[in-house]
Parts: structure tokens; C-alpha cells; sequence
């Protein structure tokens, strides 16, 4: 069995560490803040952090100097940058701020073109996030529908997109565990890998996903969990490496 390659979220909303529930604007937990919280993940052995600017996936802001300073300053560790991500002076922005990856969202559903053109010219550096809610896909924050599922994941892997951050909306902030039937079926549908978003709520979630590395999922973002205190970092990296 492989490992499964764990990456703690933080998530920015004004600056500060949040939670949504299901990605709905207004349902917001604070956490304090964000470069403290990648420090402790960091320290607890963390080597990917999923960071996410809220504000700019909704279209009402941008913490890209916070992120940005975060990036710079936290070493040892690689950053996959996501939020508002939608054109080359925003691509180019996180790449230069230092991000190892970043996950393009709105963009890739709606500018197919521009998406074909980066997914050529960063390969690995770019993955796609499929926020999906059945099997619409989720754009802007989460608060428009964006296609098909399988129809936009055909286009991808046609593209060549390196990598996917599958996301059951759903699930996201609920605590209520991964969908692993989605997770299974994506994987079926690419040979690409597939990091799983959305729902782990225990280690028994987190053992469920190592399971399905052998079928292509290569990794697991966890927020809420370890912020409401139901894993450790460092309990949730014994489990997700064996």
C-alpha cells in the first residue's frame, strides 16, 4: 500500500483562519491566525499545506500579500496555492510568490483555452480542483454551477492536467466522512492522481483513503478535522504514511 500524502488546509477569509460549512459564504469559524497555524503544522510534520484565499475564490477580495508572505516565510514545507486563480497575472502571482502547485478552480471551467495553455506550460505545478455537488460541478466560490463532471474531466486529462483536487461539497466543513464511491469512480475515469477533499472527520476516514492510493488517490486535505480537535497533525501523518 502506498502512502497517502496528507495536506492540512488553511483556509483565509479577512485575514484569518477559517472553516466554512459546505463552502457557503457566511457560515464562517475563525481559527486566528493563518501563518500560525501553517508554523504549527509545519512543526508538527506537515511537508504540504493546502492555503486557500477565500476571499479571492469568491470574488470579493484578496489576502495575496498575507498569502504571499506565508509562502516566503514558512520553509520545509510545500505549498499548494488555491483561490481566485484565474488569469496569468494571478497564476503568475502565486507561482512567484513561491508556491510549489496551485489549484486552479473557476478558470478551468470556464476558459477552457487559457486552462489548455497553463496546464502545457507549468505541468505539475498546476492541478484542477472538481468541487462537485452530485455531478454538476461547483464555480466562483462555489455559488454557480460550472458542467459536467465527466465531461470537463475528459477535456482535462485530453488537456494533460497533471493532477485533481476532488472536492464533494457536501461534504466540505461537515465532518460526516470522504465520499469514496466518488473517489473511486474519478479515479476509474483518469489515471491521473487525485487528491481527496471534503468530510474527514476521524484517522479511520484518512485509513479508508490510504486504501483507495492503489486506484489513484494520492492524497487528503484536512481542515475542520484538526482544527475542532478530533486528530492531530501528527496522529493523521502515522496513519496517512504507515
Amino acid at each position: 500500500m502506498k502512502k497517502l500524502q496528507l495536506l492540512p488546509a488553511v483556509d483565509v477569509v479577512n485575514g484569518q483562519a477559517v472553516r466554512l460549512l459546505r463552502g457557503e459564504a457566511g457560515t464562517e469559524q475563525s481559527f486566528g491566525d493563518p501563518a500560525q497555524a501553517v508554523a504549527s503544522f509545519v512543526e508538527a510534520g506537515a511537508s504540504w499545506i493546502h492555503l486557500v484565499d477565500l476571499d479571492a475564490a469568491f470574488g470579493r477580495g484578496s489576502n495575496y500579500e498575507l498569502l504571499s508572505r506565508i509562502v516566503n516565510e514558512v520553509k520545509g514545507v510545500n505549498i499548494e496555492l488555491s483561490g481566485g486563480i484565474r488569469d496569468d497575472v494571478s497564476l503568475g502571482r502565486a507561482i512567484d510568490a513561491g508556491a510549489a502547485r496551485v489549484n486552479l478552480g473557476t478558470a478551468a471551467l470556464e476558459n477552457p483555452d487559457w486552462t489548455s495553455h497553463v496546464i502545457a506550460q507549468y505541468g505539475d505545478k498546476v492541478a484542477v480542483g472538481l468541487d462537485v455537488r452530485g455531478e454538476t460541478l461547483a464555480a466562483r466560490g462555489w455559488t454557480s454551477e460550472g458542467g459536467n463532471l465527466w465531461e470537463t474531466l475528459k477535456r482535462l486529462n485530453d488537456d494533460g492536467c497533471a493532477r485533481y483536487v476532488l472536492t464533494d461539497v457536501d461534504k466540505d466543513g461537515t465532518l460526516h466522512g470522504p465520499n469514496l464511491d466518488l473517489l473511486r469512480r474519478v479515479c476509474e475515469a483518469t489515471d491521473r492522481p487525485v487528491v481527496a477533499s471534503g468530510g474527514v472527520s476521524k484517522l479511520e476516514d484518512l485509513k479508508a483513503l490510504r486504501d483507495l492510493t492503489e486506484v489513484g488517490v494520492e492524497g487528503a486535505i484536512v481542515g475542520k478535522a484538526i482544527y475542532a480537535g478530533k486528530m492531530t497533525v501528527v496522529d493523521a501523518l502515522k496513519v496517512a504514511e504507515g
